[in-house]
C-alpha cells in the first residue's frame, strides 16, 4: 500500500449527508427485461455522497469525454429522477449504451450484482480519462473509489517456517458465501475466519523456497465509505437458487472485521436494500427498498414507489445491501438519544425485522391487531383500574357534602379508555407491559422504547380534566348557596 502520488478527488470534499431533502424521485419504467438495471439506478440515485456529487456537476462541467461517458449519464440521469415531477421516467440514455457498461441487453434478465460492478467500473474508467498517466494508487482516488473503494488484508501464515506475510487488495464490495449462515454477521465471521491453504492450494513460502501448506486470514483493512454486500445466493454446485432468510440490521459495527478489532467501533447505517424474487437466478424480479432524503423508506418497483417501514425493510430475502458509514452528526445524534440502536443488539436483528406487514404512512407508526389488543388488555389489568378509580375519587369527593359518594354507573363490558375523554393521562408506568403480558412475537412500539415529553393527546387529556374538576367545584358551590337561600326563604314565611 504506497501512498498516491496525486489525489483526484480530496477525500474532505465528499459530504455524508443529504445536502438538501427533498421528497422521493419518480420510478423508473421496465423497458423489456430491464428490473435488474432499474434496482441498481435507484440505489446509486439514493446513494447520499454519490448523489451530492453528481448534482453538483463537477464531472460534467469539466468533462473533455467525447462519446460515451458514464459518469455524465449518470449525472443526468440522477437530476431527472429527483427533480422530474412525473411519477416515473424512462432510463433510455443508460439502455442505449448497455454495451458499453457490460454485456448486457435490454430484451434480455441480467443479474444486478453483475450490472452493479460493470457499472461503477465504468464510472471509475469515465474519472480517469485523460489520466492514463497516473500510477495506481493516484487511480484509486477517483470519486467512485472513495465512496465505494476499501482494503483488504490477506494474511498468509507459512506452517513450516512461521512466516507471515501480508497482501492488500482493493474492493469495491464484499461478496458473502451465505450457505448455512442464519444472519448477516454470521456470514461476516465465517468470512474473516481462517482457511487453510492445502491441497491445490499450496502457497509458495519465499523463505522455503517451495509450496507449503499455509494459513489465510482475510480481513478489512481500511473500511470504506459505502458498504456494498453481496449474499450470494447462487449454489454452484447444484444450479439452484438460495432462498434461505438471511437476518441483517439496520446498524452495523464493521470493526470486528477488520484488521484491527480491538479499535473502536465503525457504524454504518442500511440505506438501500435488492430484492430477487424467483425460484432460480436465471429468472424471477428484482426490486429494491431505499431510504430518501427525507428519511422515510420506500418500495421502489419498477414504476411505482411507495412508502414502508424499517420493519418491513429487515423482513425481506435480500440479495444486496447498501450500508452507509455513519457520519459525526449521526454518531451524536445516536449518542444522546436515549434508545439503543439495533447496531447493538445484532443478534437481535430477527425480532426487530418482522414479517412483511402493511405498509405504514410516512411519519406514522404502523400499530398491528397485535399491539392494539395489548393495550386494551393493560387497560382492563388492576393496576390500570384502581388508578382511574383513584383519579375519579378524587374527583367526585368534593361535590358530596355529606360525606356520601356517588357511583360511576357504565356497563360492564364498556372500555372507558377510548371514550372518556376526561379520564387524566396514564402514566408511562402503569403503559410499559410487563414481559409475561408480551409474546414472544411482539414487540414494543417506539413510544415504549423512548423516553420523550408527554404527547400533545395526553396533555389534551389533561387540560380537559383540569377544566371537568374546576367546573364540579363551582357547580358544588352553587348549588350549596341556591340550597342554602331557599332554605333561608322558608324559614321566612313561617
Amino acid at each position: 500500500m504506497t501512498p498516491p502520488q496525486k489525489t483526484l478527488v480530496p477525500p474532505e470534499k465528499i459530504c455524508m449527508d443529504w445536502r438538501q431533502k427533498r421528497r422521493p424521485g419518480a420510478g423508473l419504467y421496465n423497458l423489456g427485461s430491464t428490473c435488474y438495471l432499474n434496482v441498481i439506478l435507484q440505489c446509486l440515485t439514493y446513494t447520499p455522497p454519490l448523489a451530492n456529487y453528481l448534482l453538483s456537476r463537477q464531472h460534467s462541467r469539466f468533462c473533455s469525454q467525447q462519446g460515451f461517458c458514464m459518469m455524465c449519464i449518470m449525472e443526468d440521469h440522477v437530476r431527472k429522477v429527483l427533480y422530474s415531477s412525473a411519477s416515473a421516467i424512462r432510463p433510455r440514455a443508460v439502455i442505449r449504451d448497455l454495451k458499453f457498461i457490460g454485456e448486457f441487453k435490454p430484451d434480455i434478465p441480467g443479474d444486478a450484482y453483475e450490472f452493479l460492478r460493470c457499472t461503477l467500473n465504468a464510472m471509475h474508467r469515465a474519472c480517469l480519462n485523460g489520466s492514463s498517466d497516473l500510477d495506481v494508487s493516484s487511480q484509486e482516488t477517483t470519486i467512485i473509489h472513495q465512496i465505494f473503494g476499501g482494503f483488504l488484508r490477506s494474511r498468509v501464515t507459512c506452517l513450516s517456517c512461521k512466516t507471515v506475510f501480508d497482501f492488500f487488495k482493493v474492493f469495491l464490495d464484499v461478496l458473502l458465501k451465505i450457505k448455512g449462515a442464519s444472519s448477516l454477521t454470521t456470514a461476516l465471521e465465517d468470512f474473516v475466519k481462517p482457511k487453510d491453504m492445502d491441497g491445490k492450494k499450496f502457497f509458495k513460502c519465499s523463505k522455503c523456497k517451495r509450496k507449503v501448506s499455509a494459513s489465510k486470514v482475510v480481513t478489512v483493512h481500511q473500511a470504506p465509505r459505502v458498504l456494498t454486500v453481496c449474499l450470494g445466493r447462487a449454489d454452484h454446485r447444484s444450479s439452484r437458487k438460495l432462498s434461505q432468510v438471511v437476518e441483517y440490521p439496520e446498524y452495523l459495527d464493521l470493526r470486528p472485521y477488520t484488521s484491527d478489532p480491538a479499535g473502536e467501533p465503525i457504524l454504518y447505517s442500511l440505506y438501500a436494500v435488492v430484492v430477487h424474487t424467483g425460484h432460480t437466478c436465471l429468472g424471477g424480479h428484482f426490486f429494491c427498498y431505499t431510504k430518501a432524503s427525507n428519511g422515510q423508506w420506500y418500495k421502489m418497483n419498477d414504476v411505482s414507489v411507495d412508502s414502508c417501514g424499517i420493519h418491513t425493510v429487515l423482513g425481506q430475502q435480500a440479495y444486496l445491501l447498501f450500508y452507509a458509514r455513519c457520519s459525526n452528526s449521526q454518531m451524536e445524534e445516536m449518542a444522546s438519544s436515549s434508545s439503543v440502536p439495533s447496531f447493538l443488539s445484532q443478534g437481535e436483528s430477527s425480532s426487530q425485522a418482522g414479517p412483511a406487514g402493511p405498509q405504514a404512512l410516512p411519519g406514522r407508526v404502523r400499530v398491528t391487531n397485535s399491539h392494539r389488543n395489548s393495550v386494551r388488555e393493560r387497560s382492563r389489568s388492576p393496576q390500570w383500574g384502581s388508578e382511574r378509580r383513584r383519579s375519579f375519587m378524587n374527583t367526585t369527593s368534593r361535590n358530596n357534602s355529606a360525606g356520601k359518594r356517588r357511583k360511576r354507573m357504565s356497563p360492564s363490558d364498556h372500555n372507558n379508555t377510548e371514550s372518556d375523554a376526561t379520564a387524566p393521562e396514564p402514566s408511562k408506568k402503569s403503559l410499559q407491559s410487563s414481559p409475561e403480558h408480551r409474546t414472544a412475537g411482539e414487540q414494543p412500539l417506539p413510544r415504549e422504547r423512548r423516553q420523550s415529553r408527554p404527547s400533545q393527546q395526553g396533555y389534551e387529556f389533561y387540560r380537559r380534566f383540569v377544566k371537568l374538576r374546576e367546573y364540579h367545584q363551582s357547580e358544588c358551590k352553587r348549588r350549596k348557596h341556591s340550597f342554602g337561600t331557599y332554605k333561608h326563604k322558608s324559614q321566612n314565611c313561617n
